[in-house]
């Protein structure tokens, strides 16, 4: 196995807490506008139309309920995907566990069996010196041949650009594949990420490897 140099750490994004308290401000100071208005205009309705005051008061207090129900519905949503995200990366980091603890012809072994299981037919293992960057083939359930290329890397290694390039090489025209993916239990390097979705080749990284073992993600093929 060759050396790969050390992956360097890239910064999370999205939503933060900061951002979900200031849509929170944001959304209540809306609504204590919208009740005062419609206080002001209760009011002034008041003076010389009782019944248009009732009516008004009447409707003011749905709205608030219907824009409080609203929010709490949002709010119970948020927290359900939360929850299900939550038990997807359970799943996926209890299954991601074994691939660790392989060596490299495991491994190949390992997503071979994945592709039986899914439905592929024709499943040859054929990594090893002088595979020509294909270590698993295979027809996929829709017919089109697949050409998998393992990575086996710990957590600090990661698939370089170089190793897209030779998998581009010969998927096709070597191995005759109709698509190819490189599937590592590690991670890709922004480079590698690039240049693989600009020649249409798919990349599973650790997670991605354990959604596609746990049957919470796809396929390579799909």
């Amino acid at each position: 196995m060759t050396s790969r140099r050390p992956a360097r750490r890239t910064g999370r994004t999205g939503r933060t807490k900061n951002d979900d308290f200031g849509a929170l401000v944001a959304g209540v100071l809306a609504l204590l506008l919208i009740t005062f208005m419609l206080l002001l205009t209760t009011l002034h309705a008041a003076e010389n139309h009782p019944a248009i005051a009732v009516l008004i008061g009447a409707g003011l207090v749905g709205l608030l309920v219907l824009l409080a129900r609203r929010r709490l519905e949002q709010r119970r949503h948020r927290q359900q995907a939360a929850w299900r995200e939550q038990q997807i990366q359970a799943t996926r980091s209890y299954e991601i566990a074994p691939y660790h603890h392989m060596n490299s012809r495991e491994f190949e072994h390992a997503l071979a069996y994945l592709c039986r299981r899914d439905g592929c037919r024709d499943v040859q293992v054929i990594g090893g010196a002088g595979d020509l960057a294909a270590d698993v083939i295979a027809t996929a359930p829709d017919g089109r041949r697949i050409v998998i290329q393992a990575k086996r890397f710990g957590p600090n290694t990661t698939v370089g650009s170089g190793d897209v390039q030779k998998v581009n090489g010969t998927y096709r025209d070597v191995h005759g594949g109709h698509l190819a993916a490189i599937v590592t239990t590690s991670r890709f390097t922004k480079p590698a990420a690039e240049l693989a979705h600009r020649v249409g080749i798919r990349t599973f990284d650790a997670n991605a490897l354990a959604g596609w073992a746990s049957r919470t993600g796809p396929a390579p093929w799909h």
